[in-house]
């Protein structure tokens, strides 16, 4: 079974997160953001990993330093679950369209960070509260900690929601495709990851 339990706890969060890899894309989260909540829930479903997600933090200041550090707790979880990472195939990619934007999602298990983030909002129009950028912050904390390659493109789309649906939705496509196993081997000609 590839699971993983994250805790992290600092003066500004307090994050607890489950996690199975090859579930069924069950859910319970709780980060006191609705619309981070929805967007955590959309990952769960469509990558199949089963989540239960808890994350209490000074969201009376803002929003920042919970999805920041909800991001290092995801990330955390799945290289975790992953364990010595054989046989998965290691790359993933996905474009998602949500009406009139349109997505694309590219990941490389690689054990080398990097982070592209191609996405301007033109709106911020999500009805939430949220100041949409910090989204980046929340992919750039996941890259950190995951040591994992990351590019995300948004193509097109003007409405906020959208935009960032679009990315989650696409980014657990990739990551589904990534951590699916294919064969027995490390995937890598390195020997290491």
């Amino acid at each position: 079974m590839r699971n993983a339990e994250v805790k992290r706890k600092t003066k500004e969060t307090d994050i607890s997160i489950l996690l199975n890899l090859d579930g069924t894309g069950k859910n319970t989260i709780d980060t006191k953001i609705p619309f981070f909540d929805h967007m955590l829930t959309i990952f769960s479903k469509h990558s199949g990993i089963d989540l239960n997600l808890t994350a209490v933090g000074d969201i009376e200041i803002d929003f920042h330093h919970t999805i920041e550090d909800t991001g290092i707790v995801l990330g955390d979880a799945i290289i975790k679950a992953l364990g010595d990472k054989k046989g998965i195939a290691r790359f993933g990619d996905a474009t998602v369209p949500l009406d009139e934007s349109l997505a694309r999602v590219v990941i490389d298990i690689s054990g080398r960070t990097y982070l592209h983030f191609d996405v301007n909002f033109t709106r911020s129009d999500d009805g939430s509260n949220v100041n949409p950028y910090l989204f980046e912050e929340f992919f750039r904390a996941f890259v950190n900690t995951a040591n994992i390659t990351l590019h995300v493109d948004s193509i097109r789309g003007n409405n906020s929601h959208h935009i960032i649906e679009s990315i989650f939705k696409a980014f657990a496509k990739a990551v589904k495709d990534a951590i699916k196993i294919v064969n027995k081997d490390l995937p890598t000609t390195k020997g290491v990851i």
